[in-house]
């Protein structure tokens, strides 16, 4: 095994969220032991190496195979969201950057009185939201409801809906849906 094997154990320690300890009493090994990998001291069996990794628990495959260097974003700054907005309201996109994204997140900023548009929108999949300020009137199909601050949604996308700020003051909305469009 190569010299990389330690500094792979504890980049995927710390991935998982484990101390040294932690992981140590849950493979059934001591403390001492994962130091000394992790420090790159020994170079484990793959016995050995196969039992600390059921204390995660991982596969020899995935623990070799697993790209501890260039994960993908977990964290996002607000100047990390990408704004799609089209002049009259703000959607910014959490993680656009991630590679075969299976959800599509948006940090929504109605005006008031703006909206999505006179044309009601058709999706694929799902979309939800929670309001966290104001009041939004969503419409789908023959339905409509105003909703404020802590009220939520869930529906087909496939049904033709559309949102609008019908309060008096800005509104905002985090939302999500599946598969994105965007």
């Amino acid at each position: 095994m190569s010299q990389k094997v330690g500094d792979r154990l504890k980049a995927i320690r710390n991935m998982y969220g484990l101390s040294q300890r932690e992981l140590a009493r849950r493979a059934g090994v001591t403390n001492s032991t994962i130091s000394t990998i992790e420090q790159n001291r020994v170079s484990p069996s793959v016995d050995s190496l196969a039992k600390v990794l059921q204390g995660i628990p991982m596969t020899m495959i995935d623990f070799f195979t697993i790209d501890v260097e260039n994960g993908e974003e977990i964290f996002f700054k607000r100047d990390d969201l990408v704004e799609l907005s089209d002049g009259t309201m703000s959607m910014r996109l959490v993680g656009a950057t991630r590679k075969d994204r299976q959800l599509r997140v948006l940090h929504e900023i109605y005006p008031v009185g703006g909206d999505t548009g006179s044309k009601l929108i058709v999706q694929k999949g799902e979309e939800a939201g929670v309001v966290v300020r104001g009041k939004l009137e969503v419409i789908v199909g023959d339905r409509m409801q105003v909703l404020s601050a802590g009220d939520a949604y869930y529906f087909n996308a496939e049904i033709p809906h559309r949102f609008r700020n019908s309060g008096d003051v800005e509104c905002e909305v985090v939302s999500a849906a599946t598969p994105p469009s965007y």
